[in-house]
């Protein structure tokens, strides 16, 4: 007999505890009460057709619109507010919010207190901001659609996903375009930003004070620059793809001691690489091809190290403005260059000969875009020579002691649609 009302007692204890099924039909008033009777833990399911909003959510909710919901706001602030944890938003179209930056209109807010939430499977199309994430530490924004504004001017628009204050976030395959950046982060670390495509966007993705972060496998088609690392350190740039992005693919701004490895960059219409004032970094097994400059090192970086990468077709390969010798090779290692007439007698895969990407004259035209009407001059042509053939009268520049013989193979990242 005990045994027997232990087991009832048990029983009633965890059905108790189960969360519980509201099924919301597409009727006006029919969402906002099931949002007052629900309790923590339940799964509201709203059914096919058009849900009015705004909502906020302050407790732990799953609502889940099945693929066939809309949920439409009124044109005012943002069409779902989270402020409660472990929160879940799946499933639903989402349109409507308000064009205020100062309140961050979005598509999906997730307030300090939607700790460990989720956002994943929605459309969310025509808002100022896609997904904020303010300030929500571990939260998880997955498989989402965004399509952003295009009625202002770019630099107008908000952004797919913006990231704020928020620590262990996960944004990971979701599809972005149009808007101003497709994820904007700042002051947030321990990151993962991985496998999102990225198209018609200021920036791919945009990192301020972003410590300790990953961004991989994700790609970024027709936007103003890929990939913009900014004042963060220690940081993982590794497998992504920018193609025919306008100005850079990979922009380092004061970034310290972070890892650049298996990236691809090609057609950029500017510059494949920028590195500004950017130290201790590792840039390897890279590919930068067909741009108007593979890579730009300037303003005092130091101690990186450059090597096993490729530099294919690029009008020209490096512009470094600089007066000594930086080496861009390591352990006996360097990169391939497309346009090193290198020989290999001992047939190690590595030239027998230096690759010196730029010279003096290469230095004057940067400075003096005048003087390339003077290339052809018997006087240039003559310190071009004297160069080549004494060294020792270059002023300085990039060196590469073992230049590769063949291209480095990288494995390019696939995008498979998500909804």
């Amino acid at each position: 007999m005990l045994r027997f009302l232990f087991l009832v007692f048990f029983l009633f204890f965890v059905l108790g505890a189960q969360s519980a099924e509201i099924f919301v039909k597409a009727e006006n008033g029919a969402l906002a009460n099931a949002l007052k009777i629900a309790k923590s833990g339940d799964i509201l399911r709203l059914q096919a057709g058009t849900h009015q909003g705004p909502i906020e959510i302050n407790k732990s909710l799953t609502v889940d619109g099945g693929g066939e919901a809309k949920l439409i706001g009124n044109g005012v602030g943002s069409p779902i507010i989270v402020n409660a944890p472990n929160s879940i938003i799946r499933g639903l179209e989402i349109s409507g919010s308000g064009s205020n930056h100062e309140t961050i209109d979005s598509g999906v807010r997730l307030l300090e207190a939607a700790t460990g939430s989720i956002v994943e499977n929605n459309k969310i199309i025509g808002n100022l901001v896609g997904v904020d994430v303010h300030g929500a530490d571990n939260s998880i924004v997955r498989n989402n659609i965004i399509i952003g504004r295009q009625d202002d001017r770019m630099n107008d628009r908000g952004n797919g996903i913006y990231i704020w204050n928020s620590d262990g976030a996960k944004i990971i395959g979701n599809d972005i375009q149009y808007g101003r950046d497709g994820i904007f982060v700042t002051t947030s670390t321990n990151n993962e930003y991985i496998g999102n495509r990225f198209r018609n966007l200021r920036f791919a993705v945009h990192y301020m004070y972003a410590h300790k972060t990953i961004v991989a496998n994700n790609i970024s088609i027709g936007n103003h620059l890929g990939y913009a690392i900014m004042f963060s350190n220690e940081v993982v740039v590794k497998n992504n793809l920018s193609k025919n992005d306008r100005d850079y693919g990979i922009m380092l701004n004061y970034t310290n001691s972070s890892t650049i490895i298996d990236n691809i960059v090609e057609n950029s219409a500017e510059k494949c690489v920028f590195i500004y004032n950017a130290h201790k970094n590792l840039l390897k097994n890279n590919r930068f091809a067909k741009c108007e400059t593979g890579i730009h090192f300037t303003a005092g970086s130091e101690r990186n190290d450059i090597y096993n990468n490729s530099f294919l077709f690029n009008k020209t390969q490096v512009k470094y403005v600089g007066t000594k010798w930086v080496e861009w090779s390591k352990e006996g290692k360097g990169n391939y260059w497309s346009d090193h007439q290198g020989f290999d007698l001992d047939g190690d895969g590595i030239a027998d000969n230096i690759y010196r990407p730029n010279d003096v004259m290469d230095k004057i035209l940067w400075s003096q875009p005048s003087a390339k009407y003077l290339l052809g001059s018997p006087a240039v042509q003559l310190i071009k020579w004297s160069q080549s053939t004494f060294p020792a009268l270059l002023p300085g520049g990039v060196i590469d002691s073992f230049p590769l013989m063949a291209p480095v193979k990288i494995n390019m990242p696939v995008w498979k649609d998500k909804l």
